[in-house]
């Protein structure tokens, strides 16, 4: 099964000024595809060509570290865009209470967020996970994710320099403020509390 690039769910200048239209032509249209082409020729003729991309993430962690880059950047990538919306939304009533009960307020929660993504040494992903009805803030770097682990992960930012180079230069503060303040799509994230499993990739 040969993977497809995920559709951006929103107009490409709809996170305007946060993230512009020429930094998301390039970072969905040249480097989530090149992902992607990269994981279907890997895995064209292999045991791996008809396994879901999450199951080729976790077979291949560990085992083929080219595969697995690919394969979870191909991930990762989807999972972000799905992250941000063009206006922020709001955290349903259950995330609320999770928010306020690990971080104390939604406030604090996202400074935790900017905090740890401009501290993150060199390429990498910020995310806000779950694991056993508890909140946490979490890292990985370069093309790690949390896809195959024992968390499920409600969100994630792209702190990689080609997510906010072309609008911001070397400031990835002003980045993470611009989409942490303005363009989380808490409803994702509360979506993915409530399943309470892996959101899968499409």
């Amino acid at each position: 099964m040969a993977f497809q690039l995920s559709p951006l769910p929103y107009p490409a200048d709809a996170l305007d000024p946060a993230i512009s239209a020429e930094t998301l032509s390039y970072h969905h249209g040249k480097h989530h595809q090149a992902y992607v082409d990269k994981t279907n020729a890997a895995i064209e003729g292999t045991d791996h060509a008809d396994k879901s991309l999450e199951d080729i993430i976790a077979a291949a962690r560990g085992s083929d570290q080219g595969l697995f880059n690919n394969a979870a950047q191909t991930w990762n990538h989807g999972f972000y865009w799905h992250s941000m919306a063009p206006s922020t939304t709001e955290p349903s009533d259950d995330l609320l209470a999770k928010i306020n009960d690990a971080f104390g307020s939604v406030d604090d929660l996202k400074q935790k967020l900017k905090d740890r993504g401009a501290g993150h040494f060199a390429s990498g992903w910020v995310w806000l996970a779950e694991k056993g009805g508890k909140l946490s803030v979490e890292e990985s770097h370069d093309a790690d994710t949390l896809a195959d682990g024992d968390m499920n992960p409600l969100m994630v930012l792209d702190v990689w320099e080609h997510a906010y180079y072309l609008d911001h230069q070397n400031k990835r503060p002003a980045y993470l403020d611009a989409v942490v303040e303005k363009k989380l799509n808490w409803a994702f994230a509360s979506e993915n509390l409530a399943r309470g499993t892996l959101w899968t990739y499409e």
